[in-house]
């Protein structure tokens, strides 16, 4: 009586298992994270090395820069944040990508099933309205509150992006929230709140996953 019960108990795990891997994208490397606030924080330092030229005598002296409107010397300087920006997102995606299809293959999963597919898609919907909105900020110069924006707009997809994932990845979510709002109130400092959120946060979060998911 006893050892049936222990096999019912098991075909119910199995049972409990398989459903949970056909709805929950169980794949996601915590390496991956790690290696994207560590690329992030090597983009915070290039940023912070061309920070301080802006200080150098005579850099701002054939331009005038008023609140709400921009100059082409400012544009310059929006565009290679930009272009840091694409650079470190481009090779955190790859590195995430290549991490997580080795562990998808580890485990004997499809890297593409239905429950990535949904994963995708409610991750880059609050990402591209996220997008357009710091485009328009910056359009209209408003440039102070792009940090900001870009650190609550990246907590809601990862919030939103949750319910099919490792729920632990909603925390990172609220923390990234958190700090937006936080970056609104001291606008300015956005490099700090950068490398802070996309950076510190998200090696913290992958060594917290890579030590709850990643080692068995």
């Amino acid at each position: 009586m006893e050892n049936k019960t222990k096999e019912q108990l098991e075909q119910l795990s199995e049972i409990r298992d398989m459903m949970k891997e056909s709805t929950q994208f169980l794949s996601l490397s915590g390496m991956s994270g790690v290696f994207a606030g560590l690329l992030a924080l090597v983009g915070a330092a290039l940023v912070w090395t061309d920070f301080f030229q802006m200080w150098e005598p005579g850099y701002f002296d054939d331009i005038s820069v008023k609140e709400g409107s921009l100059n082409w010397k400012m544009l310059i300087k929006v565009g290679y944040l930009l272009a840091i920006g694409c650079g470190v997102l481009a090779l955190s995606l790859f590195v995430g990508f290549i991490l997580t299809a080795k562990k998808a293959k580890k485990h004997g999963r499809k890297l593409f099933d239905s429950a990535a597919k949904k994963l995708l898609l409610n991750l880059f919907i609050p990402l591209f309205l996220g997008g357009l909105f710091c485009v328009a900020l910056v359009l209209n110069g408003y440039v102070g509150a792009v940090a900001p924006a870009t650190l609550m707009f990246y907590g809601l997809a990862l919030l939103n992006a949750g319910k099919y994932t490792y729920r632990d990845i909603r925390y990172l979510g609220i923390c990234q929230m958190a700090l937006g709002v936080i970056a609104m109130i001291f606008m300015g400092n956005g490099l700090y709140f950068w490398a802070l959120g996309f950076g510190i946060f998200h090696v913290i979060y992958g060594l917290a996953m890579f030590l709850k998911y990643d080692r068995t």
